[in-house]
């Protein structure tokens, strides 16, 4: 079976100009839409594992790049459920492969699942790719690997690192970027629900 084919098919079936517009608007007109909201979107692609199998095979880098490479932003975020529910199939080897995503058709909707989910699991597997990697997009000069960085950790809890967390933050700190500020935000908040003291000591401090 194709499974790009069989997906356009579901998806192009599903169009709803009506949502599309306000859909793009949300994302400040960044990204065309089909106009398929999210609980029908899961449908779909609930549908489109059931019958194509993928989920049980290799993990088809092919279908992501395609998909990444289509104007509605709907067939990136299948991209990103595919990924996510392969997650056991990723590692270090796909860390340039994820990379390349980050940087491509950037925003918030799709870093916000590479950083924590896939960047995530390969550096808590492989935790040299943090220095070897991680810290340089820490001190980079590109917002969404910026960003990357101090969101991969965002779902470790206990497992965090403080170390490497408080030091991207503070690469970052003075940032008039949006999107970083509001990363560093999110990632104190969230890492205060596993230390509060921590957190507290570090913005203080």
């Amino acid at each position: 079976m194709d499974e790009l084919n069989y997906l356009v098919e579901l998806f192009e079936t599903n169009r709803n100009e009506e949502n599309a517009e306000p859909m793009k608007k949300y994302m400040k007109n960044q990204f065309p839409f089909l106009g398929i909201k999210t609980p029908l979107r899961r449908q779909l692609l609930r549908d489109f594992y059931k019958e194509t199998g993928i989920l049980q095979q290799k993990i088809n880098l092919e279908l992501v790049k395609q998909l990444w490479m289509k104007d509605e932003r709907e067939y990136q975020y299948a991209a990103l459920d595919y990924l996510v529910k392969s997650l056991k199939k990723i590692n270090s080897n796909h860390l340039l492969f994820i990379e390349d995503l980050i940087i491509t058709k950037s925003w918030w909707d799709t870093v916000d699942v590479l950083a924590p989910h896939l960047i995530g699991k390969i550096a808590k597997e492989t935790p040299s790719i943090i220095e070897d990697k991680i810290e340089k997009w820490a001190f980079g000069n590109h917002i969404w690997l910026k960003r990357s960085s101090i969101l991969f950790q965002l779902i470790y809890k206990l497992e965090t690192n403080e170390s490497y967390l408080y030091k991207y933050i503070r690469a970052n700190a003075d940032s008039n970027e949006f999107f970083i500020q509001k990363a560093i935000g999110w990632a104190l908040r969230e890492y205060s629900k596993t230390n509060p003291h921590s957190v507290r000591k570090f913005i203080y401090k």
